[in-house]
């Protein structure tokens, strides 16, 4: 059995195509996400920046647009439904809106534990490095987030495309993890790596799938030893390590990034960009030329200041000019050219102002990306979301921060990507259903046909809202519509007694039996206490 440092040697020579690609797409837009894994902690590299900035501009918005689609701050990008199956047989469908209710609670307690961790922070950093390498690994664990860049990781997948091995190399301080300083060879000191420390310590994680358990396991090695305590296992369905990719090539065990994709145009653009950055330095620079034979003296007119009257003549003076203009003119139509074709591709020129992120602006974002990027959300979903909440809900469970879920019974949907359902959906779908039969069978026939009670529960359930004490419930409805029997029939008393007042029934100068009569009318007219609810 290989050790981890020798397994992830091996792995990294099918990594090396993949890594070199990436570092010269991150040295074109931002250079610092992706370098060579030839330094250690602490080693300084400088960095090569680009003559351009709209590749770093194209990454950055398109990882921006990416994070609104996938995790947006106002709605949740699932929700937890009841199978249809299990509805009718053992549950009765009149609670659907009462599970609606309590499921949405649910989803706004995840989000608010989402937003609340440093998730986005770490899922943006991730976004941006699969933009430009295509590849991305992020680790779930108990203090948040943890992402590895593609040189600190390999994977080994099987003909599926399935990943059976994954491999990390983090550099720790030695102190860290409580382990003594490597003593150093004097035979050794001159060949000391450049930015090494001998307090540093070389880190690896070996992640296998146990086929015999069907669980994850995991334990990390320093100096070929495993770490006490670092053992650790996982479901298989709740990973905590997700490896993500841009795109994907049938065979291949890595991803390919956008920038790949317009790697031509980018170099060119550079290109273009440093030629005209140093041809307009060239032509910007003016230098005057003094004939051989001149009357005039070049250090006099060199140390004459502006506006000084010195001896001379005009025509032994002249200035160099560089008659590129025509060229220069024709490289920066072709570099506008190449700018506009690669902010469109990264949907940079597409941005709609609003001063708040509303449920229309994520669903269109969504829609845009997903047909310019052309099922990248299905890719996203099956390696990021779906094991993401997977994992979340479990950790949530195991805290008691929500309750447990029957797998039997309920289970969580993905409503990010081009369907974007959601609960805005949801309520679009009902609003629209409800003024279809309203407009073809007429309001007569939907008043007859439709529940008002369960449709306004649905929509509320639908936009995420807490009808509890907002929405009566048929006792409060039921009393009210006592009362207003009862100021009903009270009025028609009042108009009663108005009519008698003037008959002889009600003097009692004319008729004895007046008082008690009078008396009986008022007590009919006062209306019942009001009954406790």
């Amino acid at each position: 059995m290989y050790k981890a440092r020798e397994r992830y040697s091996r792995l990294s020579a099918g990594r090396a195509q993949f890594l070199d690609t990436a570092v010269e797409c991150s040295e074109l837009t931002l250079p610092y996400l992706v370098q060579h894994d030839l330094r250690q902690r602490g080693g300084k590299q400088h960095l090569t920046q680009p003559w351009q900035s709209v590749g770093a501009k194209a990454v950055v918005t398109l990882a921006a647009k990416l994070m609104l689609a996938m995790l947006p701050p106002q709605t949740s990008f699932f929700k937890l439904q009841v199978r249809d199956d299990k509805l009718g047989e053992e549950m009765d469908p009149t609670m659907r809106s009462e599970l609606d209710l309590s499921f949405s609670k649910m989803e706004r307690m995840v989000m608010d534990y989402i937003a609340a961790s440093n998730d986005r922070v770490v899922v943006h950093q991730a976004l941006k490095h699969l933009i430009v390498s295509g590849n991305a690994l992020i680790f779930m664990g108990k203090d948040g987030l943890k992402h590895f860049p593609l040189q600190r990781y390999v994977v080994n997948r099987d003909g599926n495309g399935n990943i059976i091995e994954i491999v990390t190399k983090e550099i720790i301080s030695r102190k860290v993890l409580g382990l003594e300083p490597v003593p150093v060879n004097p035979a050794d000191a001159n060949t000391k790596v450049e930015g090494s420390d001998e307090d540093d310590a070389e880190v690896y994680t070996c992640v296998k799938m146990d086929e015999s358990s069907g669980r994850w396991v995991w334990h990390q090695e320093v100096d070929d030893y495993i770490l006490p305590g670092s053992r650790s296992t996982a479901p298989k369905s709740a990973s905590p390590w997700l490896v993500l990719r841009f795109n994907t090539v049938d065979g291949e065990d890595y991803g390919r990034g956008r920038v790949e994709e317009f790697l031509g145009d980018l170099r060119s653009l550079n290109g273009l960009s440093q030629a005209l950055v140093e041809g307009s330095a060239v032509a910007a620079k003016v230098v005057f030329l003094v004939s051989p034979s001149a009357t005039t003296k070049p250090q006099t007119l060199s140390n004459a200041a502006n506006g000084s009257i010195i001896q001379g003549r005009p025509e032994d003076v002249g200035v160099v000019e560089v008659g590129k203009t025509a060229d220069f003119s024709t490289a920066a139509q072709l570099a506008q050219q190449i700018e506009k074709r690669v902010l469109e591709a990264f949907l940079v020129t597409q941005i709609r102002d609003s001063e708040r992120t509303t449920a229309e602006e994520v669903r269109l974002t969504q829609m845009e990306l997903e047909q310019s990027l052309g099922g990248l959300y299905s890719l996203l979903t099956e390696e990021f979301l779906v094991p993401y909440l997977n994992r979340t809900l479990l950790v949530l469970t195991r805290s008691n921060q929500i309750p447990k879920l029957p797998k039997d019974m309920v289970r969580p949907k993905i409503v990010a990507g081009v369907n974007a359902l959601g609960r805005g959906m949801d309520s679009q779908a009902l609003t629209m259903f409800i003024q279809t039969i309203a407009q073809t069978l007429g309001p007569d026939v939907l008043l007859k046909y439709l529940n008002p009670d369960e449709a306004i529960k649905r929509l509320a359930a639908a936009q995420g809202i807490d009808y509890l004490n907002l929405i009566k419930t048929q006792e409060q409805l039921q009393f009210e519509m006592q009362q207003a029997r009862a100021l009903q029939a009270q009025q028609s008393l009042v108009d009663q007694a108005g009519q008698l007042a003037g008959t002889p029934l009600m003097d009692a100068s004319k008729d004895p039996d007046a008082p008690e009569r009078i008396q009986n009318l008022t007590d009919a007219m006062t209306p019942p206490p009001p009954q406790q609810q």
